[in-house]
Parts: C-alpha cells; sequence; structure tokens
C-alpha cells in the first residue's frame, strides 16, 4: 500500500513536472499551436483508450507489436512508460521503408555551411506530409528512380516530449533529403564518387593512372576522344604534386545522416518560435542501404549487435571527439586563430580556383562522413586539417552469414542504465533459443522479454530486477532487428 501511494504522489509530481496530464505533449502555458499531437508509435496501432491506459504509472503495461501486423525485416518492438518522473512517456519510436527519389537539390534543406542564421532560414519541410518517401512493405524493390532505405529510430524525450515526437516524425525525410544529392553517385558502385561535380575523371590521366601517351585509333580520333587533336583533353594537365583521398561511397551516406541531424537540430530550433515544442531529445538511428547498416547516435541511447555469441557495439553514449573534430571546432569558432591562412573545412585534396563555383566533397567539425558543398574563395586556404580522419564503423551484412538468433539490439537508457551489454545478450540469446526459429513473432516476445527485465518487479521497496538490484524507472524502449533478413525479407 505505502509503495502504491508513492508511486501515486511520484506520478503527480512527474505530472507537474511535465505540464500536466493533457496529453498533448506540449507547454500547457503556450499560446503556441502543436507542430504534433502527443502520440505512441503509429506502428503499434493503439487506440486513443490503449494509450492512455498505457500512461499508468503503477501497474506499467509494456506495450508490443500486435501479433496481426508486422515491421520490416519481422523487428520485434516493446515499450514501456516510465514509474512516475513525467507524466508522458517521453521516448518515441520510427521504423519505415522510405525513398528517396530524384529531386532538385532546392526541395531539401540546406547542407552545406552557410552564414544565414538559423532563424532566417526557409524551412523546406514543413510538415513531412505529402513527401511520398514513405514506400509500402508491397512495394518495395519496384522504385526504379530512387533509393530504397530501411530506418529504425529511437528517441528520448528530455524536459518534455515534443521534440522527441518532431524528430520521430521527420528525421526520416531529413535523411532522404540529404542522399537525393548523392542518388546517381551512390547508384554508381562502379565509379568513386567524383571530388568534384561534373568533372570528367578521363580528362586525368596523372590521377587516374593512365598514361598521357597513348595511342589512338582513327576512329577515336575522328570521334574527339581524350588525346586526340583538338579534344578537351588533348593537352594533359600538368601533374599534382600532392595526394588525394580515395572517398568511398559509404563514407556519402554517413554524410548524409550527420547533416540529417543537423538540419533536424535546425528545425525543431527554428520552429520552436512558431510551435509548442518542449523539450529536446536524443536520437538512435539505423540505416540500411548497400548492403549495410549505418549507426547515428546523438545523446546516450545505445546499440549493439549480437552474432554468435559475440558482443559488437555499435554506439555508445560517451563517443569522445577525435582531434580532427576538435581542432575544426576551434578554428570554426575562433577563426582569428587560423590568421586568414587557413580552413577549418577538410577537403580530399588541396582545394584549386578554377574549382570556385563548383561542387566539393568537403566535412566539418560535425562530420565524420562526407558531403558536397559550392566551393567559395574562402575554401582556397590551407586546409587546417591535412590527412585520413577517424572511420565510423560501419556494419557490412553481405560479409557475414547470419542465423535466426543474430540481432541487432537498440534500446534508449531506460534499458542500459540497469542491464550491460553482456547482460542484454546473454537474456536475448536465451530467450530466441527457446522460441521457434519459424515464429517471426519471436523477435517482439524478445524485446518484451528484455524491456521486463529492466523494469524489474513492482516490490515493498520499489521496482526490482534480478540480485534485488533497483529496476529502471525510465522510459524503456526497444527494437530487436533480425540481420539474416538483411538480404532477403520475410
Amino acid at each position: 500500500m505505502l509503495t502504491r501511494v508513492k508511486s501515486a504522489v511520484a506520478g503527480f509530481m512527474g505530472g507537474i513536472m511535465a505540464g500536466g496530464s493533457s496529453g498533448s505533449g506540449g507547454n500547457p502555458g503556450s499560446e503556441l499551436p502543436l507542430k504534433f499531437p502527443y502520440m505512441r508509435p503509429d506502428f503499434l496501432g493503439l487506440s486513443p483508450d490503449e494509450i492512455e491506459c498505457s500512461a499508468d504509472h503503477i501497474a506499467r503495461p509494456i506495450l508490443i507489436l500486435k501479433e496481426t501486423r508486422r515491421l520490416p525485416w519481422a523487428t520485434g518492438y516493446a515499450e514501456v512508460i516510465n514509474a512516475g518522473k513525467s507524466a508522458l512517456n517521453e521516448d518515441q519510436a520510427c521504423c519505415e521503408v522510405v525513398v528517396a527519389r530524384r529531386r532538385p537539390m532546392s526541395y531539401c534543406p540546406p547542407s552545406t555551411p552557410t552564414k544565414t542564421p538559423t532563424a532566417k532560414r526557409r524551412n523546406s519541410l514543413p510538415n513531412g506530409e505529402g513527401l511520398g518517401l514513405r514506400m509500402e512493405h508491397s512495394t518495395l524493390g519496384e522504385e526504379s528512380e530512387g533509393l530504397v532505405f530501411h530506418y529504425w529510430a529511437l528517441f528520448d524525450g528530455h524536459a518534455g516530449s515534443g521534440a522527441a515526437v518532431v524528430a520521430s516524425r521527420l528525421l526520416q525525410h531529413h535523411i532522404a533529403c540529404q542522399l537525393q544529392a548523392v542518388i546517381e553517385i551512390l547508384r554508381n558502385l562502379a565509379s568513386p564518387p567524383p571530388t568534384v561535380l561534373g568533372e570528367e575523371p578521363d580528362c586525368n590521366p596523372y590521377l587516374q593512372g593512365n598514361t598521357p601517351h597513348r595511342a589512338l585509333t582513327r576512329a577515336a580520333s575522328l570521334r574527339g576522344a581524350t588525346g586526340a587533336p583538338g579534344s578537351p583533353c588533348s593537352t594533359p594537365p600538368p601533374p599534382r604534386f600532392f595526394t588525394e583521398k580515395k572517398i568511398q561511397h559509404e563514407s556519402l551516406v554517413i554524410g548524409a545522416i550527420e547533416n540529417a541531424f543537423k538540419e533536424m537540430d535546425a528545425q525543431i530550433e527554428r520552429e520552436k518560435q512558431v510551435f509548442n515544442i518542449t523539450g529536446g531529445c536524443t536520437a538512435l538511428t539505423v540505416v540500411y542501404l548497400l548492403g549495410k547498416l549505418f549507426v547515428g547516435n546523438a545523446g546516450d541511447s545505445r546499440a549493439i549487435i549480437i552474432r554468435n555469441n559475440e558482443i559488437i557495439p555499435m554506439s555508445t553514449e560517451f563517443t569522445p571527439e577525435s582531434e580532427r573534430q576538435r581542432l575544426q571546432f576551434l578554428g570554426f569558432m575562433q577563426p582569428h586563430l587560423l590568421g586568414n591562412e587557413f580552413t577549418h573545412l577538410e577537403f580530399p585534396r588541396r582545394v584549386q580556383r578554377k574549382e570556385v563555383g563548383k561542387r566539393m566533397l568537403y566535412r566539418d567539425f560535425t562530420m565524420n562522413g562526407w558531403a558536397y558543398k559550392t566551393i567559395e574563395d574562402e575554401d582556397l586556404k590551407f586546409p587546417l586539417i591535412y590527412g585520413e580522419g577517424k572511420k565510423v564503423k560501419v556494419y557490412n551484412l553481405t560479409h557475414y552469414e547470419h542465423g535466426a538468433d543474430d540481432v541487432l539490439v537498440m534500446g534508449t537508457d531506460g534499458l542500459w542504465d540497469v542491464l550491460s551489454n553482456q547482460e542484454v545478450a546473454e537474456a536475448v540469446t536465451a530467450f530466441l533459443a527457446n522460441c521457434d526459429p519459424d515464429d517471426l513473432h519471436r523477435y517482439t516476445m524478445a524485446a518484451q522479454d528484455l524491456v521486463m527485465r529492466a523494469r524489474g518487479i513492482l516490490r515493498d521497496r520499489g521496482w526490482r530486477i534480478t540480485n534485488e538490484r533497483l529496476g529502471s524507472g525510465d522510459d524503456i524502449s526497444v527494437f530487436i532487428i533480425p540481420l539474416m533478413y538483411g538480404n532477403r525479407q520475410p
């Protein structure tokens, strides 16, 4: 009885801190309209009554995917509300198959460094509706004019659920927009990404390793082929005495995800001026593209891969910046230290004056991947960082044979606060070993079991897990993604 009283008081106080239990997810003292109403993930298919019942801070029912519903790759999902620290479940989740179609660059928000104040930038994605980016499972593989990628994401709201709700609705659209700029490059895996967009690789024999004085047939000469008299490349360019980095296609995907995070953050900051968007949020995303899993993380959520009893960390809540990023950030914040001779941006090689106005690969202190920007006179300065940087860890599904029990686990901090990577791996492995390998609902049941282990059981001294340790009183959200479906659909 005493525990119930404590939980009720905690729930009441949490409701006050969260702005009441109106269910709106916004600040009740604000006259601004909500960007999006508070909700639970669409794929759960909950009715308003079910959403209200799920907000019981005493019983803390675990919500799972219904047996009649399916997520891509037979993904499992489970969640539970906190023990009373806030009136609403501030976690959000999203799982979709998305298509990035060819569109003009002006369609997307800016993805290159700009001196325009954030508040004055035009918002190209006001609400994410009508973009046609979500793809039905039945049409998978039928998209011939774009890139199709799988997308999973968890968001943990802080000081309100508003930012998490907005990010769960829009971040995938920002990723799609960033990928639109490099669709043609990513669809042509046989050729490396050009350093300068529109540059003809064959016109530079010194960089391509070709022989400048190769013999030409009469037909090739008449066609004006490279090396023929009068052809654009008849005069070999002078050799360049500097190295050029070889940028891989996966780095463009990494850069697109990183830029999408920045644009999502900028949009939330911008729209807080006109919409009632409470708090901030962490973000943990997984994108499947080019046969690889790309894990992006901002905050204290975490993802691990469990493969043949091996644990592979795919993200951690504490990621130290590399020296490159630290120095670039310092140069960005204190430009006078660069002495008007250096630029804080990094390029694969030195920028040449003839490339001003063209779009070239770059990265700044916020990025580990690469993206394209329009070259300006400022970029002709010597780069502050010159050399190889740290690579982002990407998991290539095609390099391994995966069984039914090999999975990727995504969880918000409510899971990892009380369970270690090893405990999570052991729990998931043991549960799946007792399930029918052909049962597609097994991954949702495993997610439910994992959430239950982290939440614990309500006893006289609060929520307790194994060995009478204190259970998690936070919101908990978990995805369990089977890896064997990376190259085949269930």
